[in-house]
């Protein structure tokens, strides 16, 4: 897929970095579509989880909405501070679809209801489709498409699998599979095990991996003080890396004996070769976060599933995909989100 990034960003992480510290600061500058105006709503989610969410339904003169996107964000962070996932909705809501996002599971005001923990899409999968039956007798038009970006891309991608199996475990929902479009997702994490272990074989990527582990302690910290009787302070302060998270706080509560085998159950590499639905990944052959020789997995998953649209490009860093002023022309998009501008334009030529 042709992509160009402006000429300094042709570097993966500096693209990562620009765009999580700088352009996180100004993003609105960069922004055509205005904020939807949106409706505070308390889903339940998987096990009775209440999960925290809010909802938008275009109101269309001459005619119905489109469809709805149920999203959520990567590893950390929440609803007010994920400006990424800002972009998705007005760009939704602007081209006439409803939307919903959502706190995940231990994240944002959902972390302050519940002390259900993460489960890198086990618990999740179903959290989506049970969002999508509640958004639907809120009045958000079918069809629904799932979608996230990061680790939310790997929830969005169990969103699909339990999407398409409706039939066999929701028999309490009105939704049926046949109300769940399909799935987008841009750098979704779809192998844990060898990509922490690819991510701190050197120094720069020992920096990335420690600056996401603080921000999961300091939300574990807020869990902790919300749900004292189930969140162990000690084990909140020895877990210091994203191993260590999963470690002292997951594993356990989930039945399992050790990270890799919980990572490993969670890997959506797994299962992706026998989805039936839509689904577009986009994904940067220069992220830095993720084991290269995963692209040749997505190759080959893409080449033989052709319910699976890769869209793999040289450059795009890890949930980046800024374009130059040249893409943007080639592409006649109106601002630099890229991604989000291609995965619209895909779903709207999906039959």
């Amino acid at each position: 897929m042709r992509y160009s990034p402006p000429w300094l960003l042709t570097n993966g992480l500096l693209m990562t970095l620009y765009t999580a510290l700088r352009l996180s600061r100004k993003w609105e500058n960069f922004t055509v579509e205005p904020e939807p105006i949106y409706q505070e709503h308390i889903f339940i989610g998987a096990n009775g989880t209440p999960i925290f969410g809010k909802y938008a339904i275009p109101n269309l003169s001459d005619e119905k909405p489109k469809g709805t996107i149920v999203a959520t964000y990567g590893i950390t962070g929440d609803l007010d501070n994920q400006w990424f996932l800002k972009i998705l909705g007005r760009k939704a809501f602007a081209k006439g679809y409803a939307v919903v996002l959502f706190d995940w599971r231990a994240h944002g005001k959902t972390a302050e209801l519940s002390p259900a923990l993460t489960s890198d899409g086990l618990y999740e999968g179903e959290d989506f489709i049970r969002i999508a039956n509640t958004a639907k007798q809120l009045g958000c038009p079918a069809t629904f498409w799932l979608m996230g970006y990061s680790l939310g891309g790997q929830l969005a991608l169990w969103g699909v699998k339990a999407g398409e199996a409706i039939a066999d475990w929701g028999s309490d929902l009105e939704i049926t599979s046949a109300d769940i479009a399909g799935g987008a997702v841009i750098c979704p994490s779809v192998d844990s095990n060898r990509s922490l272990t690819y991510l701190v074989k050197d120094e720069l990527g020992k920096f990335l991996e420690k600056a996401i582990a603080r921000e999961l302690k300091k939300l574990v910290r807020r869990m902790a003080k919300n749900h004292p009787e189930v969140i162990d302070p000690s084990a909140v302060e020895r877990a210091n890396s994203i191993w260590g998270f999963d470690n002292e706080l997951t594993i356990t509560k989930l039945g399992f004996s050790s990270v890799e085998e919980y990572y490993d159950a969670s890997c959506p590499l797994y299962f992706m070769p026998h989805l039936q639905k839509p689904t577009l990944i986009l994904y940067a052959e220069d992220d830095p976060m993720f084991d290269p020789a995963i692209v040749t997995d997505l190759e080959k998953i893409a080449q033989d599933n052709p319910a699976i649209r890769l869209m793999l490009t040289k450059h795009g860093g890890h949930v980046g995909y800024i374009s130059s002023k040249k893409c943007q022309y080639q592409y006649k998009d109106s601002d630099r989100w890229w991604a989000w501008n291609r995965i619209f334009e895909w779903i709207e030529s999906s039959p």
